[in-house]
């Protein structure tokens, strides 16, 4: 992917001063650790600044001096790769999804999924429409391709408990919700906001659960 506004000239970590120095010194991180805050704070920026985002803003934002960044990656374009591939990763929202409360109204449970879902999609479409990606790469489709099935299954596990007042499967009940939780919520198929989470569920539940003396 072409980044613009890459950084050209580095400036000496040793002659740096300011809330980054300062930060770096008060906190140091493991080498993992500061990885990690680096590609987070870059995720957050990106989605903000686009790939126009500075690595003097992100260093302040990681609170590392900007030299560090350049010991860690390669360039700004392997960083801001690397915090694209991260906001792909679906293991924060299945986690997310299975965190919810089995023992709570299936309503309840369905809202605190789509809520979770909603935010996914309107984070990754954010984050597509600031670097000017007009379509997911073939490697990070790729990865969600991976990851569809666990991502799908965790979804699949909300509507586990009520199993037995389902008219679907639930899997293909998740299918189905994922669908209508995609089209509610993507922003070249709305006419203003998107669908709120509690009324997507009444749509949804109303199509979905057995009623006495109706077929499914």
């Amino acid at each position: 992917m072409a980044v613009r506004g890459a950084n050209q000239q580095l400036s000496d970590p040793r002659s740096e001063v300011g809330p980054a120095r300062t930060r770096q010194r008060a906190a140091a991180l493991a080498p993992e650790e500061r990885r990690a805050a680096i590609i987070d704070a870059t995720v957050a920026l990106l989605a903000a600044h686009g790939t126009e985002v500075t690595t003097r803003q992100i260093a302040e934002a990681a609170a590392v001096a900007e030299g560090t960044i350049f010991r860690v990656f390669a360039d700004k374009e392997s960083l801001i790769a690397a915090a694209i591939e991260q906001a792909f990763d679906p293991a924060p929202v299945e986690a997310e999804l299975r965190a919810i409360d089995p023992a709570l109204p299936l309503e309840m449970r369905l809202e605190a999924a789509v809520g979770v879902l909603q935010s996914r999609f309107t984070s990754i479409w954010r984050l597509m429409s600031a670097v000017g990606m007009t379509k997911v790469h073939d490697d990070h489709r790729d990865a969600a391709d991976r990851r569809g099935p666990p991502t799908l299954s965790a979804l699949a596990a909300v509507f586990e408990p009520d199993r037995e007042r389902l008219c679907r499967d639930p899997m293909t009940a998740a299918q189905l919700l994922r669908g209508l939780i995609f089209a509610g919520t993507h922003p070249a198929l709305l006419i203003d906001e998107p669908i709120p989470a509690t009324d997507i569920v009444a749509v949804f539940l109303d199509g979905i659960l057995t009623r006495p003396g109706l077929p499914c």
